[in-house]
């Protein structure tokens, strides 16, 4: 088991990753960098694995894909994920890895939206997409974590070991942070200065693509985590639909005593069967959300122990080793 664990997953960043990985060794002494080469067509894996990297590699498209392999892969007693295009200064590692290993914290975000985002980023839809984001889940999840997707975070082993990764792609930040605020893990901020890629050194996200599908992983997340909340709102909106097209119905059948549009009569009725189906399918999934939150907390109880044990028999080792 490691002490501190790097991870770069990595694409086509044969520019910048030598120096993000003489950073993090300069500031964490001792840590263990693994750089995780997905299908790279420059020398990313051979200028990592030259600067003393362990070089692995996903064959799977995606940075989801990359960091699923990541934490099921490396044990560590505290995880240091950072991207490999050298816009996250190294500086705010060890307080990062502080919290985990001092304060118990599950996940450490680096908090770039309070510093220098919105100055050194150029891409305006960027500053928008981030800012909806963090409203939209901070909102719907009542958390109050301050960058959803950076790419800078530290976690602990239990975060790490239980963590379902879904996502293929830079959706993948969203999604732990959801994690995170829907089973209550402590979750800490730190404040990190961003500076923007170097010159020669292009961005992988797809605004446009790339924001849609978090805006889809939110809502997606949301119908699984918070369904009651979820179908209620599906319930009003149809309900309220039913009413405004059955009205005018009432109101002619009390003028006239007649219901000339029997189909739309009709058609409200379905509406309004519809809107108390999602009511009730919202009670029910609710039931099971609640079930897998206490089938969550003995997992966590779980991976505790396994930890314990592996922490304990590391120190044997040591011990064993020394005499």
């Amino acid at each position: 088991m490691d002490e501190i664990a790097v991870l770069i997953p990595c694409y086509n960043e044969e520019r910048t990753i030598e120096k993000v990985i003489r950073d993090y060794r300069r500031y964490l002494p001792g840590c263990r960098i693994y750089v995780y080469d997905n299908n790279s067509t420059d020398r990313t894996a051979a200028i990592a694995r030259q600067a003393g990297a362990v070089v692995r590699t996903e064959r799977q498209q995606g940075k989801g894909n990359v960091i699923r392999r990541m934490f099921r892969e490396i044990d560590a007693r505290v995880y240091l994920m950072v991207d490999g295009d050298d816009t996250y200064p190294a500086e705010y590692a060890p307080e990062m890895v502080r919290k985990v290993l001092e304060e118990q914290a599950d996940m450490v975000v680096g908090d770039r939206l309070s510093s220098t985002y919105f100055t050194e980023n150029k891409r305006p839809f960027h500053n928008f997409g981030n800012r909806l984001v963090r409203g939209s889940i901070n909102a719907l999840f009542d958390c109050r974590i301050k960058d959803m997707m950076t790419g800078y975070r530290a976690f602990s082993y239990q975060f790490v070991k239980t963590f379902p990764v879904l996502s293929k792609g830079f959706e993948i930040e969203t999604e732990m942070s959801i994690h995170a605020a829907q089973y209550h893990m402590q979750i800490e901020n730190v404040i990190v200065d961003y500076r923007d890629r170097p010159e020669g050194s292009e961005s992988k996200l797809d605004t446009y693509s790339d924001g849609r599908k978090v805006l889809l992983t939110i809502l997606r997340l949301f119908r699984n985590y918070r369904p009651f909340f979820f179908f209620t709102l599906v319930s009003l909106v149809l309900a309220a639909v039913a009413i405004l097209f059955f009205l005018p119905v009432l109101v002619t059948y009390f003028q006239t005593g007649l219901v000339p549009r029997f189909p739309t009569l009709i058609v409200c009725a379905f509406v309004a069967l519809a809107a108390i189906q999602c009511f009730f399918t919202g009670l029910l999934l609710d039931t099971i959300v609640q079930r897998d939150r206490q089938d969550f907390e003995m997992r966590l109880i779980d991976t505790q122990r396994h930890y314990a044990r592996m922490l304990q028999s590391r120190d044997e080792e040591g011990s064993a080793g020394k005499r």
